[in-house]
């Protein structure tokens, strides 16, 4: 079965965003003064082969963990659908 995996990977809170922080800043220069604590991560969609959902979301957590994202630095959510 192919399943497809939509990921988001997020500074952790505790961390600055320099990025965000710039976009901030950015924004409020041009007139968007109500906007605040933008944060800035990463969107990774993939699909993967696996014979289960279980099993497709332990590769993507895996994936994750390993390469995708850094632990020190970010957290990560996601979400698995079959792809029909």
């Amino acid at each position: 079965m192919k399943f497809i995996a939509e990921i988001n990977v997020m500074p952790l809170k505790a961390l600055l965003d320099p990025q965000g922080k710039a976009v901030t800043l950015s924004m409020h220069n041009i007139g968007y003064k109500s906007v605040e604590n933008v944060r800035i991560g990463k969107h990774i969609t993939l699909e993967i082969d696996a014979d289960t959902k279980e099993q497709a979301t332990k590769k993507v957590n895996k994936a994750c963990k390993e390469i995708l994202s850094n632990p020190i630095m970010e957290s990560y959510e996601f979400e698995i659908k079959e792809l029909k």
